[in-house]
């Protein structure tokens, strides 16, 4: 799953590439359709995609982008329902859902209480400002943050947390073992 801001600026295949396997269905959202079907999600025909737009902000069905399936939701708390994406994913037999991003998309999906685990990179690389990764209200203390249960991967030199929001971290952090990912 990303959103169309990830289509627009990076024009992701969101296909299986460097691994076997087969290709997973491509799910855009794009609350407002707007995208054209110039971007390679909608015309390489390597993957099954899903168009998801919100009934609200267009007058009819939107027209599917070159070959892909159109999906139009409700409205949830902080625009489309992502609930709804979520059940009609389930109901086409989608077992494991990835929200890719970008930062917009995962926000909403973390606000909604829709996520499993949040998997984040930290690289030592300053590069100044940009988009936030995530887009949550502020908590007042630090104290009232949520600490989900993680673990730590090395990749190379960056690490990589895998936040379980299902568990509560326990303990101090440092006692958390660093594995490496190849």
């Amino acid at each position: 799953v990303v959103g169309a801001g990830t289509v627009a600026a990076d024009d992701p295949k969101l296909t299986t590439r460097h691994v076997a396997g087969p290709n997973p269905l491509r799910v855009v959202i794009d609350p407002m359709a707007r995208l054209s079907s110039q971007f390679h999600v909608f015309q390489d025909g390597d993957a099954p995609t899903l168009y998801v737009y919100a009934r609200r902000y267009v007058s009819g069905t939107a027209p599917a982008p070159g070959q892909a399936d159109v999906l139009a939701v409700g409205d949830g708390p902080n625009g489309p329902d992502l609930a709804e994406v979520v059940a009609a994913l389930r109901t086409r037999g989608c077992a494991r859902i990835f929200v890719e991003g970008g930062g917009v998309t995962v926000s909403a999906f973390l606000a909604a209480g829709l996520l499993d685990r949040v998997q984040v990179t930290v690289a030592p690389m300053f590069i100044g400002g940009g988009r936030p990764a995530f887009r949550l209200p502020a908590a007042n203390l630090l104290a009232d943050c949520a600490r989900p249960g993680y673990r730590v991967f090395r990749m190379g030199g960056d690490m990589l947390f895998d936040c379980d929001l299902r568990a509560t971290a326990a303990g101090d952090p440092g006692d958390e073992r660093i594995e490496r990912v190849l």
